[in-house]
């Protein structure tokens, strides 16, 4: 189950923006392997004050700015290396899609193991 948080810091987005945007995710995680109806994400929308992140660190191409999004993927342990590139490759290609530069696109994965999930009622169905 991937939990995915995208904090924006440029307020307003275009109407229909945050929608866009999480569908790509969606589709580029149900292309990795996750399942259609395993949909659990979050938008956080930070004042650009409140969020502070480096131009160019540690290779960006193009500066970041305003437009900078940041992405959090909570998922379970297991999957490799070749699934997160094709993953990224996936989600850079939907996002270009819609206007979005790449480079401005930060995506941190990370994993935590099976047990450590209850997705309703207290139960852990994996322990």
């Amino acid at each position: 189950m991937p939990l995915v948080t995208l904090t924006l810091y440029r307020k307003p987005r275009p109407a229909g923006f945050r929608s866009a945007v999480l569908d790509a995710l969606h589709a580029a995680l149900v292309a990795s392997g996750v399942p259609e109806a395993d949909r659990f994400q979050r938008v956080l929308e930070l004042d650009a004050q409140d969020l502070r992140i480096d131009a160019r660190y540690p290779d960006a191409q193009v500066a970041r700015d305003d437009d900078t999004i940041l992405v959090e993927v909570l998922w379970s342990v297991g999957r490799s290396v070749r699934v997160k590139r094709a993953l990224l490759a996936d989600l850079m290609r939907r996002l270009r899609e819609l206007g979005i530069e790449a480079e401005k696109v930060m995506v941190c994965f990370q994993e935590t193991q099976w047990e450590n999930w209850s997705f309703a009622g207290g139960r852990l169905l994996h322990a």
